[in-house]
């Protein structure tokens, strides 16, 4: 019913999209956080992810289970990268397969959101001028 994943190869949405399909659900909605060029005003050159990958997946884990208990969600992928990713890049993915987009669409966000709350995963913005480690994932 879940697939969870921390890599520290690049992220393929796909993967996430061939493994929620279902045939009972009507529904497959997907979150892809990618690596932008700005944050805060600055210029932002990459960024390095770091996670503690036993805790966060069992975090990931608790995350795709209360969203299951919220939602009739029937298969759900949650992938995060790790190490240095670039412009562009895909940082994490979140897939979901439910009944109906409604539900798909606060499941979504509601794992995306509790995700930066609890999964222990650092990200360092690099910047032109500087660098600078920001609360949990992107």
């Amino acid at each position: 019913m879940f697939d969870l994943k921390i890599s520290d190869q690049p992220l393929n949405p796909q993967d996430c999209l061939d493994f929620v399909n279902h045939e009972s659900t009507g529904a497959s909605t997907v979150f892809i956080g990618r690596v932008r060029n700005q944050s805060k005003g600055k210029k932002v050159l990459r960024l390095e992810f770091e996670a503690y990958e036993k805790m966060a997946l069992k975090e990931m884990e608790k995350i795709a289970e209360k969203a299951k208990e919220k939602w009739p969600i029937a298969k759900l992928a949650f992938h995060h990268r790790t190490g240095i990713t670039l412009l562009g890049d895909i940082a994490v993915i979140i897939a979901l397969s439910t009944p109906h987009r409604k539900e798909g669409f606060r499941a979504c966000e509601y794992c995306i959101d509790a995700l930066k709350e609890t999964v222990p995963i650092w990200k360092k913005e690099i910047f032109e001028n500087g660098e600078e480690w920001v609360s949990a994932t992107p």
